[in-house]
């Protein structure tokens, strides 16, 4: 039998997927929490046990997504092979996955003006992950280059075969 906790954990994970879903088919503005209570299928009482607000139900998508893409990421890079290959899988886990995930929303545009407005504290605390990613197989300096050099690469909101040719020209420029 599933502990409190687990069950806790469990609705949690269950919530912040509703809550994914609504925000990429409505946006974050449009999207309510009746919207994702009803998503996740419980009351918005319950919903409230679980998360105070839209904001906080927001970082928590956020955070979740882009936590388990870091992870992945760390993980590919003590695999075996050269840096360039290191470079390729933690870019396709950080960089390409979200991006084709984001590509595919009507709401893209607002996804990121929410970002910037709801969650900077969590967009830097993950930028600052991916450069010591990044700094594991590149210099200080060049990690950081990269890093920047990685966000005007899908700027003009490319195809995701399109941003993953920029990734790997760059990839072979830097490693």
């Amino acid at each position: 039998m599933a502990s409190t906790n687990e069950r806790d954990a469990s609705r949690r994970r269950e919530i912040i997927a509703a809550a994914i879903a609504c925000f990429l088919q409505f946006g974050y503005s449009r999207t309510s929490l009746d919207d994702i209570a009803k998503a996740a299928k419980l009351s918005r009482p319950l919903l409230y046990r679980k998360f105070a607000n839209k904001e906080e139900i927001f970082a928590a998508c956020y955070d979740a997504t882009f936590q388990a893409q870091l992870e992945l990421a760390a993980q590919r890079i003590a695999e075996p092979g050269s840096k360039v290959k290191k470079l390729e899988r933690i870019c396709e886990a950080v960089c390409i996955e979200p991006y084709e995930m984001l590509l595919k929303t009507p709401m893209v545009e607002e996804f990121w003006v929410a970002c910037e407005a709801i969650i900077p504290e969590i967009l830097e605390a993950h930028d600052r992950k991916w450069r010591a990613l990044l700094v594991q197989l590149l210099p200080k300096d060049l990690a950081e280059v990269f890093a920047l050099a990685v966000e005007g690469l899908h700027a003009d909101k490319p195809s995701v075969p399109l941003f993953r040719k920029r990734l790997r020209l760059l990839i072979g420029r830097f490693a």
